[in-house]
């Protein structure tokens, strides 16, 4: 069943400019919790076209979807949202006690709380041979798919890097080999210019024993 669109009306920021972001950022949260869009500016274009804007500098920024993203998680799975990041959290500290000799850290949406139904579980682990991730996921039994993935290093400075992509139970998993000289110096988050926020295991727990 579809859930009804938020009528919450837009915050004026005093101009109509502003309006048409808020619109665009709610119609574009909404894309990303219902249909598991995860690139920040495909959701903006398809929200601005479904929405009949055309003015490229009404595009909002990816911090503005995030907390648009967050407020139709309060408004449409204040019950269910709790409980699957609960879910979520916990197999990611399984994940992150196995993968402990590749020094892992958890990053993404299960970190920051705004999982939805088509996150995964994102972790960084540390490797200066990807093929050595791949051999441990190999002789421990788990099925595995290939991908990779472009990280900003800084603003100017992108990398590809290795992803394997796998199950545990019900839960997908996600996770980017990089380089050790990397454990020091995260990549750019994806909604701005700063460091991403990563959580070792000491940090999880504690993140966990602060959940009601």
């Amino acid at each position: 069943m579809h859930r009804r669109r938020s009528s919450t009306p837009p915050r004026d920021d005093g101009s109509h400019a502003g309006q048409q972001r808020r619109r665009i950022a709610v119609e574009a949260a909404r894309l990303m919790s219902e249909q598991g869009l995860r690139d920040f500016h495909a959701a903006k274009l398809k929200a601005a076209e479904r929405l009949g804007i055309v003015a490229e500098t009404a595009l909002p920024k990816n911090s503005e979807i995030e907390e648009a993203l967050r407020e139709h998680q309060r408004l449409f799975e204040s019950s269910e949202q709790p409980l699957r990041l609960r879910r979520y959290r916990a197999a990611a500290r399984e994940a992150l006690v196995f993968f402990a000799e590749f020094e892992p850290r958890l990053v993404g949406s299960v970190l920051d709380g705004s999982a939805d139904r088509h996150s995964a579980v994102c972790l960084h682990v540390f490797s200066d041979e990807p093929e050595a991730v791949m051999h441990f996921l190999d002789e421990n039994g788990i099925p595995t798919e290939e991908h990779s993935r472009l990280l900003r290093l800084t603003r100017d400075v992108e990398r590809e890097f290795p992803v394997f992509v796998f199950s545990a139970g019900s839960v997908p998993m996600d996770v980017t080999v990089l380089p050790t000289t990397l454990l020091r110096q995260a990549p750019l988050d994806r909604s701005g210019d700063k460091p991403m926020p990563r959580a070792n295991l000491a940090a999880l727990d504690a993140l966990l024993a602060g959940e009601p």
